[in-house]
């Protein structure tokens, strides 16, 4: 048998403000950053096996 699900909790204050601006920030750029990072991190692999 299934559990019963619970309520959602409401956010209120500081953690509501937080939520709506992560809502509102545009995605593309953290998933920019991210790609960026992972670029970055296969690149520095590639540097230190092979000696160009």
């Amino acid at each position: 048998m299934a559990k019963p699900i619970k309520e959602t909790p409401i956010l209120k204050g500081k953690d509501a403000r937080k939520f709506i601006r992560e809502q509102q920030a545009p995605k593309d750029i953290l998933t920019k950053r991210k790609e960026r990072e992972e670029i970055l991190k296969t690149y520095h692999l590639f540097k230190a096996a092979e000696k160009f």
